[in-house]
């Protein structure tokens, strides 16, 4: 068993972060759902989808939530899932992010929760000039 990984985002983002991620790895080693959040929908129905995907990924040992937006729309429905036991929720999510988690499939959802915030962090980076390409 492992944890399992809902991605909750405006649109396609997180369908498009998990399929550039599983074509960087080349597989992907835990069970993965994104789920896309119009920005028209009906906040209630996509909160009823996101609990079944929830119980779907759900084998025991919880769920980790990544989300794009704190305080956004899909933020919230994540926010609203932590009713259940062994839910987790990160928001931020970028791809940095996301390859470090599925790096670390054997991790409880406790260590999870810190690879994918470092993982999110460290993949900010101001890049360094080029030398010689100052005016």
């Amino acid at each position: 068993m492992s944890v399992g990984i809902l991605i909750i985002t405006h649109g396609q983002i997180g369908q498009n972060l998990l399929d550039t991620a599983t074509r960087v790895l080349g597989f992907c080693p835990v069970s993965v759902k994104a789920l896309s959040v119009p920005f028209d929908c009906n906040p209630e129905k996509k909160l009823a989808q996101a609990s079944g995907t929830v119980a779907e990924l759900e084998t025991g040992d919880g769920v980790l939530v990544l989300t794009d937006i704190y305080g956004s729309t899909p933020s919230n429905i994540a926010s609203r899932l932590m009713e259940r036991r062994g839910i987790q929720i990160v928001s931020g999510i970028n791809l940095p992010m996301l390859l470090r988690v599925l790096n670390y499939p054997e991790l409880r959802l406790e260590e999870l929760v810190e690879k994918a915030v470092t993982g999110g962090h460290d993949g900010v980076r101001v890049c360094p000039s080029v030398a010689g390409s100052e005016g």
